[in-house]
C-alpha cells in the first residue's frame, strides 16, 4: 500500500479528550474516529488491526472445534424473560420497541439467543457436542463511557456457547476453551494470564479472566511471577485428548493470579515465595464462563438422552474483545514515540520509507523493492511522500510497524537499505540483494 494513496488522517498534537495512551495513540494515527460518546468510527489502520485479530481468532476457534456463524444485534426482549435477566441486567441493556410495538433489545451478549437457536435444532444427544461462536458488534449503555474502546459503548466481540448432555462433557468444552485462549493470546505475541473471576450477569459457578499486563490496567493483580517464565507459545495440544487438556488448565490454574476483587493477601503470601510475589495493573482482553443449566433450564433447551429421558444441556460461554484488544495491546506495548505492534497484529508488516522522494536513482531502488517484498507475501506500506526526512520517521514510529526499511540516496550508491527494529531500535545494514528473504523470516516468525 502507497501512504499516498491511504487514509490515514494523522494528528499533530494529542487530542485533548484523550484520557489514556491508547485512546490518544490510536486518534493520533488516525485508527478510529469518535461519532458520539463512546461509539467510534473504524477507519483503515485501525480496521486492518481489527481484521488481524480476527483472522487469529478464528484459526484458533477452528482448530479447537468451534463453528462459527453470525446472530443479529438486535434481539426480541421475550428471549431475555424467558431466561428471567430481562429485567435483572439493568440500564446497560438498550431497550428498543418497533414501529408495531414489539420490544426489542441491542444485546450485550448473546446466550439466550443462541440457546432459543440450539433448542428449535437439536433434539438428540447424537448432536452433541456443540461450540458455535460469531463475531459481532455488542452495545451496553455504559454510564460514563471513556478510554475510548477500552470502555466504549459499541464493542466488537467473539462470543462462544458451549452445548453438552454431561457436566462432564461440559467442563471438558471449558478446559478446551481455556487452552485455546492461552493460545489465541500467545499467537498474538501476548502473555495473557488467566485469573479466577467473579461471573457477574453471565452467571454460572466457574469463571477465569485472561488479563495482560499494562500500567494503565483497571485492573490490580497478584501473581506468581512462574506465568512470566513460561514459554507461552509452548502450550502445543491435541484438543481430542481430554486429559491433557486438563492439564495444560491445572498447570495454569496451580499458580496463585488473582484480580484484587477477589484477591487474599494470605493465601497470596501462604502459597508464593517472597520473591516470586508480582503485583501490578492488567487489563481483561477475555473471560470465560461455564454455567451448566442457568439458560436452558428456564428456556426448555433439553435433548433425549441414551436412556430416553429428557436432559437439559449443559452450556459454557467464551468472549474475547476484539476491539478491546486493539486498546489493550497499545497499552501494554507502547513508547513515547507511539505504538509498538506485536508482528502478528500489526496492520502492516513493515514500512518502507522513500528518503528522497522525486530523486530518481532512490525512486527506482523504492519501487523495485517494493515490489519484491510485495510479491514475497510481505504487506508493506510504502512513504512515497515528499515530506522530509524527519515527518516520515517520526510518522513511522507513531504508527508503530515492527519493521522500517529505509532507502535513501547514499544507499543507493552502495546497495545498501537501514532496517530498523521497531521494539528495540537497531538498525542494521542490509544488501538489497538479501533484503526480501531476511524480511520475509523476520515477519512470519511463528508466535505460537
Amino acid at each position: 500500500m502507497r501512504l499516498s494513496k491511504f487514509f490515514m488522517p494523522v494528528l499533530r498534537d494529542d487530542p485533548k479528550e484523550a484520557e489514556i495512551v491508547s485512546h490518544r495513540l490510536m486518534l493520533r494515527c488516525g485508527m478510529i474516529r469518535q461519532e458520539t460518546g463512546g461509539i467510534y468510527s473504524w477507519l483503515p489502520l485501525g480496521f486492518r488491526v481489527l481484521t488481524k485479530i480476527m483472522d487469529i481468532v478464528r484459526e484458533e476457534q477452528a482448530r479447537a472445534g468451534g463453528l462459527e456463524m453470525l446472530m443479529p444485534t438486535i434481539q426480541p426482549a421475550s428471549l431475555w424473560r424467558e431466561s428471567g435477566r430481562y429485567d435483572d441486567y439493568g440500564k446497560e441493556m438498550l431497550r428498543i420497541t418497533d414501529r408495531r410495538d414489539n420490544e426489542l433489545l441491542y444485546g450485550p451478549t448473546n446466550e439466550e439467543m443462541i440457546t432459543s437457536i440450539v433448542k428449535s435444532s437439536v433434539q438428540s444427544y447424537k448432536d452433541l457436542p456443540l461450540n458455535l461462536y460469531h463475531i459481532q458488534w455488542k452495545f451496553r449503555d455504559e454510564i460514563r463511557p471513556r478510554f475510548g474502546v477500552m470502555r466504549g459503548r459499541e464493542f466488537l466481540m467473539k462470543d462462544g456457547y458451549s452445548f453438552d448432555l454431561t457436566e462432564e462433557a461440559g467442563r471438558e468444552a471449558y478446559n478446551r476453551m481455556f487452552v485455546s485462549y492461552l493460545r489465541t493470546f500467545a499467537a498474538m505475541g501476548l502473555k495473557a494470564i488467566p485469573m479466577r473471576a467473579e461471573t457477574g450477569p453471565i452467571g454460572g459457578n466457574e469463571s477465569h479472566e485472561f488479563l495482560i499486563l499494562a500500567e494503565t490496567g483497571e485492573s490490580g493483580v497478584f501473581f506468581d511471577k512462574a506465568f512470566l517464565e513460561k514459554d507461552w507459545s509452548g502450550v502445543d495440544i491435541d484438543y481430542d485428548d481430554a486429559g491433557a487438556v486438563a492439564g495444560v488448565v491445572k498447570e495454569f490454574t496451580s499458580l496463585y493470579a488473582a484480580t484484587e476483587d477477589i484477591h487474599d493477601p494470605a493465601a497470596f503470601e501462604r502459597e508464593v515465595p517472597e520473591d516470586r510475589r508480582v503485583s501490578g495493573r492488567g487489563i481483561e482482553v477475555g473471560q470465560i464462563f461455564f454455567f451448566g443449566t442457568k439458560y436452558s433450564k428456564p428456556m426448555g433447551c433439553a435433548v433425549q438422552g441414551p436412556d430416553g429421558k429428557e436432559v437439559y444441556l449443559q452450556s459454557g460461554s467464551y468472549g474475547i474483545g476484539v476491539s478491546r484488544l486493539v486498546a489493550g495491546i497499545i497499552e501494554a506495548s507502547h513508547d513515547e514515540a507511539g505504538i509498538i505492534w506485536p508482528q502478528p497484529v500489526a496492520p502492516f508488516d513493515l514500512g518502507l520509507i522513500n528518503l528522497r522522494q522525486g530523486d530518481a536513482a532512490t525512486d527506482g531502488a523504492c519501487e523495485k523493492l517494493y515490489e519484491e517484498l510485495s510479491n514475497a507475501g510481505l504487506d508493506v506500506l510504502y512513504d512515497d511522500r515528499s515530506d522530509r526526512a524527519g515527518e516520515k520517521f517520526t510518522r513511522m514510529d507513531l504508527i508503530g510497524l515492527p519493521w522500517q526499511v529505509v532507502i535513501g540516496p547514499r544507499g543507493v550508491k552502495s546497495g545498501m537499505a537501514e532496517v530498523k527494529n521497531r521494539a528495540t531500535g537497531e538498525k542494521t545494514d542490509v544488501p538489497f540483494d538479501t533484503l526480501t528473504g531476511l524480511m520475509l523470516d523476520k515477519c512470519t516468525e511463528v508466535y505460537a
